[in-house]
C-alpha cells in the first residue's frame, strides 16, 4: 500500500500543519509497518506554476525548450505520484483566507482532464473516487461553522470542492484553529488535532 504525504506549509519545524500532517502518517504507518511513503514538501521543492509554455508542452509534436520539458516531466511525475497512492495526507495551511500558492500549484498538476476527471455531456465526472485523503488544515485565526469569520475559509473549503470535483467525496479533515491566539490557543488546538490523527481509522 501507498500513501503520499504532501506539505504544502512554508513554515517548517514552526508548522502546525506539518505537526499534524506528520503525525497522521505515523499513526498509519504504526498499524501498516510496510506502508510505502512518498513525501512531497512542497516548500521545500516547490512546483512551479502553471505557464502558457507548460500547456504547449503538452500538445503533440511541441519542440519544447530543456526548462519546458523538465517542467512537463514533473507534471507527469507529480500526477503519477498521486494516482499510484492507496492515502494521501496533506497538510494545508490557510494563508490569506485560502491554500498556500505551492499546494496551488500541486493541485494544478494533479487536476488533469482525461486522467483524475473527465467531461460528460452532463457535467464533469471524477475518476478517482475510491482514493482516501486526510487532510490536516492549520488556522491562524477561528474560522469554524457558527463563526463571524466562517464565510471567510477558503482552504478547507476549497478542498472539499476540489477533492470531490476528482471524485472524493468524503475526505477526512482535521482542524487546529486558533493558532495565532496565544501561546496556550496553539497548544490547545495542536493538542485537540493531534489526538483526532491518532484517533483516526488505520490504513
Amino acid at each position: 500500500m501507498k500513501l503520499l504525504h504532501v506539505d504544502g506549509s512554508i513554515l517548517g519545524e514552526h508548522s502546525v500543519s506539518r505537526a499534524v500532517s506528520a503525525a497522521i502518517v505515523t499513526h498509519l504507518k504504526a498499524g501498516a509497518p510496510d506502508l510505502d511513503v512518498t513525501h512531497r514538501d512542497l516548500a521545500a521543492t516547490p512546483i512551479p506554476h502553471l505557464s502558457g509554455a507548460y500547456l504547449a508542452g503538452h500538445q503533440p509534436n511541441a519542440t519544447n525548450t530543456p526548462d519546458i520539458q523538465n517542467d512537463v516531466e514533473l507534471g507527469r511525475t507529480v500526477l503519477a505520484e498521486f494516482l499510484a497512492a492507496d492515502i494521501v495526507v496533506i497538510g494545508a495551511p490557510l494563508y490569506n483566507f485560502t491554500i498556500s500558492s505551492q499546494l496551488k500549484a500541486w493541485i494544478d498538476r494533479i487536476l488533469v482532464a482525461g486522467q483524475t476527471f473527465k467531461y460528460t455531456e452532463s457535467g464533469a465526472v471524477g475518476l478517482v473516487p475510491q482514493k482516501r485523503v486526510i487532510v490536516a488544515v492549520a488556522r491562524g485565526g477561528l474560522y469554524g461553522a457558527g463563526t463571524p469569520n466562517a464565510a471567510a475559509e477558503h482552504a478547507e473549503t476549497y478542498l472539499r470542492v476540489v477533492l470531490g470535483f476528482i471524485g472524493i467525496t468524503n475526505p477526512e479533515i482535521i482542524v487546529a484553529e486558533g493558532i495565532a491566539l496565544g501561546p496556550d490557543a496553539r497548544q490547545q488546538a495542536l493538542d485537540a488535532a493531534l489526538k483526532a490523527a491518532s484517533n483516526l481509522p488505520a490504513a
